[in-house]
């Protein structure tokens, strides 16, 4: 940049350039390389807060997963994608959670958890320990960065399984921070009710954790703050809070706020219902549903765009269809098709921002 331009105003205007761009700035001379690799300027990065999704394909009849594909979330949806190769220090890579532009893997079989930066393609991986999945314990991995420190965090759970009602031990809880790359317990003691189990999958929304849980016949949700490292309860309005023998309810994140989906079924179509959480509290926005196209089953939800559309998987009502990835107008109820990857394939879509953590 020019030489008459203020070293703040460079700064601020580099702050706002894609990833690609920072990269190649590093390699024009060593002060851009020391400022864009400092740790104030990696925090601080803002990019152009563009949104991208990572859409896993896998194939149910091969048992094999699909080239990943990173799609550039704006107007030209689906046209501007890149492959994007997952990291190969895990086996078949089972994500624990997404936050801050990072992905976090886990291998089961070799207890070892990997971050991963997408935009700069750098990995970090590093092994979980004493994790317990037997009859008698079950272990839960949650993944976050903290929005204070900037910092990634996995939350390891210990918790008893509920079918084991002669024990009953309190949560044990264990946090692994980047900056130290140490294990240690959290810093609050303040833990769930025994009583509650939480499931697998996880949101991160403004600062939390979010996991769907379960006590006795009662569905809730159980929060984790990322920088205080406090649990919550969050509980769920009486139409979703009902067991029915099931799990009917998945969570995601729905712009900036944590979104909760039930599904159903209605003139034999499956139906979702999406509510939204403001202030500890749930309101529903609308129902998902392909009434309008006969020809149409919606198969399940994936997540929902930058603009706040469901993104969806469907299946075509006649031979030889195929599942299709698409996005759907809950209020026009179009639908526009994002990826076709031929018979019995499942998705996954993950959303992300361009981030220089890891770098």
């Amino acid at each position: 940049m020019p030489d008459n331009i203020p070293f703040e105003i460079q700064t601020e205007i580099m702050k706002r350039l894609p990833v690609k761009s920072l990269l190649r700035f590093r390699s024009v001379s060593k002060s851009c390389k020391s400022l864009i690799d400092s740790s104030d300027f990696i925090k601080h990065y803002i990019g152009q807060q563009q949104q991208h999704l990572l859409v896993r394909c896998y194939d149910c009849v091969a048992h094999f997963e699909k080239q990943s594909m990173s799609i550039v979330d704006d107007d030209s949806l689906p046209t501007q994608t890149a492959s994007v190769t997952l990291p190969s220090l895990v086996e078949y890579p089972n994500l624990i959670g997404t936050s801050h532009g990072l992905f976090c893997f886990y291998g089961p079989s070799s207890r070892r958890a990997v971050i991963f930066n997408p935009c700069i393609r750098t990995t970090l991986a590093f092994a979980v320990p004493r994790v317990t999945n037997d009859h008698l314990y079950q272990t839960v991995i949650g993944f976050g960065v903290c929005r204070h420190t900037a910092d990634p965090k996995i939350v390891k759970i210990t918790l008893t399984k509920k079918s084991d009602r002669h024990i009953n031990s309190p949560w044990q809880v264990e946090v692994f921070t980047v900056s130290t790359s140490t294990w240690r317990s959290a810093y609050s003691t303040n833990l769930p009710r025994n009583s509650i189990s939480i499931y697998m999958n996880q949101v991160v929304v403004d600062g939390c954790l979010y996991w769907l849980a379960i006590d006795g016949c009662s569905y809730l949700i159980v929060s984790f703050d990322l920088t205080s490292e406090e649990f919550r309860e969050v509980n769920l309005p009486d139409s979703l809070a009902q067991f029915r023998g099931s799990l009917a309810l998945s969570l995601y994140k729905l712009r900036e706020s944590l979104a909760v989906i039930k599904d159903g079924v209605e003139a034999n179509k499956r139906v979702y219902h999406v509510w939204m959480m403001h202030d500890d509290s749930f309101i529903k926005l609308y129902t998902i549903n392909s009434s309008h196209s006969p020809d149409v089953s919606i198969l399940r939800v994936c997540g929902f765009r930058k603009t706040g559309q469901p993104l969806i998987e469907l299946s075509e009502a006649h031979p030889g269809s195929t599942s299709i990835l698409a996005a759907y107008d809950p209020y026009s109820k179009s639908i526009t098709y994002i990826r076709n990857d031929g018979n019995y394939s499942s998705y996954t879509v993950h959303s992300y921002m361009e981030t220089l953590l890891l770098l």
